[in-house]
């Protein structure tokens, strides 16, 4: 069968290729088969591939942090699924054709729900939806100002918002970008300025916004900051400026915002098998009920990876950029 293998660190579409490796067979106790179905090329597998992450992977290795796919086989003691079943993999070597993991390592998904969006739930849906809801108590009416809103987590956020009658602010570098998130439910988008803070006061009826959630750090965080009521709380969970996230002395001593960070595998490392599985399958239902969805750009066979992975670096894409192993 093939996987995807990193066979050094560098460009994505260099060193990532399509490797012949062993079938699984037959599990062993305790262990399933899984058919990957889909998988999803997510930013943080171009920055792990680049050795732009949190740890520099080992090579060669096999890589892909989200796949879903269908139980083919169980081994002995397996109770939580059975063989069709569809599940979501929590392992971090999906990009292959099948997957031999150990029960604790997938999470049993609704039967009606569509593999390819399933495929782009472990990341993107489940970081929008801890950072919502973790750290600022925000219900119906009340305000959330959001950068890089045209993210795969920005997008998701706007409809857990919207779902919840949750407003948005969102913060885009681009004018073309604000008709595309208006269609999909946020309530206010702006293009990053100077003059930011200004424009989102007015914009929103000078409304106390206590959450705030970044992923281009820099300088934006400190424009953001103006946005924010007394108190707020700014979570950072990307880089993409590349820059350090800024705040002033006066936004932190005498506004008294708070800087934190989110890191999803950092959470889930915290939590049970059992709060795992119950938190997807929330999300899991906002699939089904077509709260969320994701448009995907393209789908490329296991034996094209590079191809994907080039596609899936190249800038303004308007989706996501899947893996289909089987097909």
């Amino acid at each position: 069968m093939l996987a995807a293998e990193l066979t050094a660190i560098g460009p994505a579409h260099d060193v990532v290729v399509a490797k012949d490796v062993p079938d699984p067979g037959s599990p062993g106790a305790g262990r399933v088969v899984v058919r990957v179905e889909a998988c999803s090329i997510n930013p943080a597998d171009i920055l792990l591939i680049e050795g732009k992450y949190a740890a520099r992977p080992q090579v060669p290795s096999l890589i892909g942090i989200e796949a879903a796919g269908v139980i083919e086989a169980i081994g002995p003691g397996v109770e939580r699924v059975v063989v069709g079943d569809r599940v979501l993999s929590l392992g971090r070597a999906n990009w292959a054709q099948k997957l031999d993991l150990a029960e604790t390592e997938v999470v049993l998904l609704p039967p009606e729900i569509d593999l390819e969006q399933a495929a782009m739930m472990k990341v993107n849906l489940a970081t929008a939806w801890r950072m919502l809801t973790d750290y600022v108590p925000v219900g119906a009416g009340q305000w959330v100002i959001q950068s890089a809103a045209n993210s795969g987590v920005g997008v998701n956020l706007i409809k857990l918002a919207a779902s919840e009658g949750i407003r948005t602010v969102n913060v885009v570098r681009r004018s073309e970008l604000i008709e595309p998130l208006m269609d999909i439910g946020a309530d206010v988008v702006v293009v990053d300025g100077p003059d930011l803070a200004h424009r989102v006061h007015d914009a929103t009826g000078n409304a106390e916004i206590r959450l705030g959630i970044d992923a281009v750090a820099g300088s934006l965080v400190q424009r953001m900051g103006d946005c924010m009521a007394e108190g707020g709380v700014l979570v950072n969970y990307g880089l993409l400026s590349g820059d350090p996230c800024q705040l002033t002395a006066d936004q932190v001593v005498f506004k008294g915002l708070t800087l934190t960070g989110f890191w999803l595998a950092k959470v889930m490392r915290g939590m049970s098998h059992s709060e795992i599985s119950d938190m997807y399958a929330g999300l899991a239902q906002r699939v089904v009920d077509g709260t969320i969805s994701v448009p995907v750009v393209a789908r490329y066979p296991l034996s094209e990876i590079q191809a994907a992975l080039k596609h899936a670096g190249t800038y303004g894409r308007d989706g996501k950029v899947l893996l289909r192993p089987n097909g």
